[in-house]
């Protein structure tokens, strides 16, 4: 059952909901907006600091032409678009028109 725009009209700000994709997107934008969405999950959000942290303590510093310069890691992938992966958020009215983009791929129920 994927999810329409008025049902995401009637969610209360604040209010906890569970997403659930239930159709992986073939394009790249809608891709894209559903990791940016995946990450505001605090279990995801908090994987993405403690990973922060780390990349912080093993970054190599060198110095080159008498200055100091920095090796640094690139960021971990936390979160994977593909079908059945879900995850919690709590709903603000700023979200509202970025779920609505992508409602025809995920499935939107109270948590």
């Amino acid at each position: 059952m994927t999810t329409t725009p008025e049902t995401i009209d009637t969610l209360k700000p604040g209010q906890s909901i569970r997403c659930t994709i239930a159709k992986t997107p073939r394009a790249k934008a809608p891709r894209e907006t559903i990791a940016r969405l995946m990450r505001l999950d605090p279990e995801n959000a908090k994987g993405l600091r403690h990973a922060q942290v780390l990349r912080s303590r093993r970054m190599n510093a060198y110095i080159r032409g008498n200055r100091l310069w920095h090796s640094r890691e690139k960021a971990a992938r936390v979160v994977r678009v593909a079908n059945g992966e879900s995850w919690n958020l709590a709903y603000t009215p700023i979200l509202g028109a970025d779920l609505k983009s992508v409602a025809a791929y995920l499935t939107i129920e109270k948590a």
